[in-house]
This record gives C-alpha cells, sequence and structure tokens, in this order.
C-alpha cells in the first residue's frame, strides 16, 4: 500500500454478490480513483474472493478487512496467502481479527477466549511458517491498547473498525509513527437526516451487542446511555457520518488529520445500485493529496 493518505472501499458486495458484479464493481473502484479495496470474512473461501478482485484490477490495493482466525488456522492462512502471490503475482493485505464471543460462540459454545493470548500465539504460527506471512503484509484489527500494541509490534499495523476520529488518534499514539493506521469509516450520503440516521441505526444495532466495540466506545468516553437502547444520537453520529459529499469528506479528512494513512469508506446504501452511485458520487470529493 502505498505511504501516501489514501481513501478505499470496504463493501461486503465485493466479496458476496454474483462473480459478474463484483469484477464490475471492483473495475469501476478502481477506475474511480479509490486506492483499496477490503472485503469482510465469515468465513469461506476468502482466498478465492482476494484473487477474484486482483483479477479484475490491475494495481489496486486488496485485502482483508477482516479475516477471522477462529476459521482459518495459521497453515491455511499463509499457504493461502502464497498461492495468491504465486497465482497473481500481487501481494494482499491481510487484515486479521480475533473477532467476538456471540460470534464465535454461536458457531462452537465456549471456544472464544483470551484474545490477546490467542491473537499472540496466532501471529506465531504465521511467524513460524514455511514461508512465513510477512509482518508488513497483516494488519491487525485492533480497538485498545493492548491489541494495538501487538499490532504495532507484530504486524504492519492496525485496522479498526467503527472508530472516530477520537479513536484514530489514541491509535496514533500507541502505534507510533511507522505503523500504518488503517480505519474503516461509514456514511451515509443522504441530505435528509432522518433517513440517513435511521439508516445508520438499523446498521449499528448489531455492532451495540459485541462487547469489543462497546468496550472501546466506553473507553472513548461514551456512557451506558450511549451504548444502550438501540445507541444515543451522540454515538450514532461519532461512529456513522450522515450527509452531503462534502460532510463525508470533511470526516475523512478528520481521519487523516487524526493519524489514518487510509480510510476506507463503508457505504449504507438501500440496494447495489445506490450503492454504486454512492460510489461515483464520492470519488471526486474523496481524491485527497499530500
Amino acid at each position: 500500500m502505498s505511504t501516501l493518505f489514501s481513501v478505499g472501499v470496504w463493501d461486503q458486495n465485493l466479496r458476496f454478490a454474483e462473480e459478474g458484479d463484483v469484477r464490475e464493481s471492483a473495475a469501476e473502484l478502481e477506475e474511480l480513483g479509490y486506492d483499496a479495496l477490503w472485503i469482510p470474512d465469515v468465513g469461506g473461501d476468502v482466498f478465492g474472493a482476494l484473487r477474484l478482485l486482483l483479477s479484475a484490477t490491475n494495481a489496486i490495493t486488496i485485502g482483508t478487512g477482516v479475516l477471522n482466525l477462529w476459521m482459518h488456522p495459521a497453515a491455511e492462512t499463509t499457504a493461502g496467502y502464497q498461492g495468491v502471490v504465486e497465482e497473481t503475482g500481487r501481494r494482499p493485505v491481510l487484515g486479521i481479527g480475533i473477532s467476538h464471543a456471540p460470534l464465535v460462540d454461536a458457531v462452537q459454545p465456549g471456544r472464544y477466549g483470551r484474545p490477546l493470548a490467542t491473537t499472540a500465539r496466532y501471529l506465531d504460527e504465521l511467524d513460524s511458517a514455511e514461508p512465513p506471512l510477512p509482518p508488513e503484509a497483516r494488519l491487525l484489527a485492533a480497538l485498545r491498547p493492548k491489541m494495538l500494541e501487538i499490532a504495532r509490534d507484530r504486524c504492519g499495523g492496525a485496522f479498526p473498525y467503527h472508530m472516530p476520529p477520537e479513536h484514530t488518534e489514541r491509535a496514533r499514539s500507541i502505534l507510533g509513527s511507522v505503523a500504518r493506521l488503517v480505519v474503516e469509516q461509514c456514511v451515509v450520503l443522504d441530505t435528509d437526516p432522518a433517513s440517513a440516521r435511521d439508516r445508520a441505526r438499523d446498521h449499528l444495532a448489531m455492532y451495540l451487542a459485541l462487547p469489543n466495540y462497546v468496550n472501546a466506545w466506553r473507553w472513548l468516553g461514551f456512557t451506558e446511555a450511549d451504548v444502550s437502547n438501540g445507541g444515543s444520537d451522540r454515538l450514532l453520529d461519532a461512529v456513522v457520518v450522515c450527509g452531503t459529499e462534502d460532510a463525508i469528506r470533511e470526516r475523512v479528512q478528520a481521519q487523516r488529520d487524526a493519524g489514518a494513512d487510509h480510510v476506507c469508506i463503508q457505504a449504507l446504501a438501500g440496494d447495489p445500485k445506490t450503492l454504486r452511485e454512492a460510489w461515483r458520487s464520492l470519488a471526486p470529493a474523496l481524491r485527497f493529496s499530500n
């Protein structure tokens, strides 16, 4: 990934839509000038999804945001990464994360535990593989200080999700000046405050049930009232930026000013057509230069 500030796109449709739609979207996003494409992971053939995006693009960065380490043994991850490199001649960036107890335990009750130790052990296995997965090729989903320290010391940097610029500033202070800081920023391109906030609130509902996010928001100073009953307007406005292209640009700039190297936007839209229209409308507004 470039050392210059850049803006990318995070979207589940780039992973789970029909192959033809994924190819078309990826090619258009690169042509629009976005610098990276990021996909989620809930298991399955994530490396096949990376190969598809790489084959549909020319030079744009492709990465996971983030690979669930419970669903992909370290040996599978290193082999999958190496296979992609050998097949495509390009190197994806692997965002890797510990996920969340309610999601992991829903599949295998009682499995989730010791997130810091489990993450460190997983990184040990990536390091000891033959060939190893290079630290610079991986980012760690990190929200609070101890995980951010692991990201600084064991990876190329950190990949926080659903965090405001205040978190970015704290994360940068922990990571130091060398480690990369890639942040996801949720956006709603809608000038109707009521409908925009409704969409943002609907989206945020599932994250309010995940302790990792709630605890990180509390670390930033949000109160019990902010994280209860669907989330306060204060929390909503901090995590999701709603409004015009200019409002969204201002928030991305705030993330940049707080220390982000790269911001990947996640546009909340009602359907694929509206989503692609949002990407097109935002592209010229988000072309930054240092």
